[in-house]
């Protein structure tokens, strides 16, 4: 335990540096939108990484989030917080509501259901324009608080909260759970364990998570259009987890990093980018299955 605080206090410091070391206001707003990932990333690792649920839907929480919280807040001029708790809510009920379907599906059934359920859940968005504007967009709107670099802090804040919380709770009896439903469903229920229960208590915590991660991202943009919430959206999510380590808590902080500056840093390649970027993704998941983290233990372990 006191390592693992000693560990999360060291990455409270080299967060705090961040800005400072990237003082650019480019930079600064890719350190915004990294710590959105790594949110992003470790919603979608509770269900991939730790129950083997293959969730393609996690998108659809992310919209989800950001349009209540907006709407509650420029519509109904409701306070940011209490918009963002209630766009958590809402998102978490929905991913409740999912799993009491998507529990009875496995492997490509249960990715085609969730990738079907974010289809939807955008369609609802293009086309419900009585209350999201549609493809018009919602604009004008206002982050929490101003600046890039506090709005860093504060996302930043609540990611290194999110990754504590989940960290006690999979290594808590729950994770032992969660991790029996993954290995093998039939034997976990052998033992007395309600793997369906168990894994709606993942979606529903993952879909709250990705619902808090997308309150930030509109006052971060400053519009709110359903295009930012395609389906290639909850694609990049599964890349983070997968390229950092699913089934482990550095994974998906390690892959969000590594996926969110990629692309930035391979700017410079121009129309090959796309290409560099793809090839990078494929080596890593040639040579490194088990992803970032597992590549390294098994470096150290030699």
């Amino acid at each position: 335990m006191k390592r693992r605080l000693l560990g999360l206090a060291a990455a409270a410091v080299v967060v705090a540096a961040l800005p400072w070391i990237l003082a650019t206001p480019y930079w600064r707003g890719i350190l915004v939108l990294c710590a959105m990932n790594v949110l992003l990333a470790l919603s979608l690792n509770l269900v991939l990484g730790y129950t083997g649920q293959l969730n393609l839907g996690q998108s659809a929480f992310f919209a989800i989030g950001a349009y209540v919280s907006t709407i509650l807040v420029k519509t109904h001029h409701w306070n940011f917080w209490l918009a963002a708790l209630a766009a958590m809510a809402a998102a978490g009920v929905v991913g409740l509501a999912l799993a009491a379907f998507a529990t009875r599906l496995r492997g490509h059934y249960l990715a085609i259901a969730s990738l079907g359920f974010a289809v939807i859940t955008y369609q609802v968005l293009v086309n419900w324009e009585s209350v999201t504007e549609g493809v018009r967009g919602i604009y004008g709107i206002l982050p929490p608080v101003r600046g890039a670099v506090p709005l860093f802090y504060l996302v930043a804040g609540i990611a290194l909260a999110v990754y504590f919380l989940i960290d006690n709770l999979v290594r808590s009896p729950v994770g032992d759970t969660l991790r029996a439903i993954r290995e093998d469903e039939v034997s976990a229920a052998s033992l007395g364990i309600n793997g369906a229960r168990w894994k709606a208590f993942a979606f529903g915590l993952g879909a709250a998570i990705a619902g808090l991660a997308g309150c930030f991202y509109p006052g971060f943009v400053g519009t709110l259009v359903p295009d930012a919430f395609n389906i290639v959206e909850s694609f990049t999510m599964m890349a983070m987890v997968i390229v950092g380590g699913m089934g482990t808590m550095a994974g998906p902080v390690i892959g969000a990093v590594v996926l969110t500056f990629l692309p930035e840093l391979l700017r410079g390649f121009g129309e090959l980018r796309l290409m560099v970027y793809g090839l990078a993704l494929t080596l890593v998941v040639l040579f490194m299955p088990g992803g970032i983290v597992q590549a390294w233990r098994a470096l150290v372990r030699r």
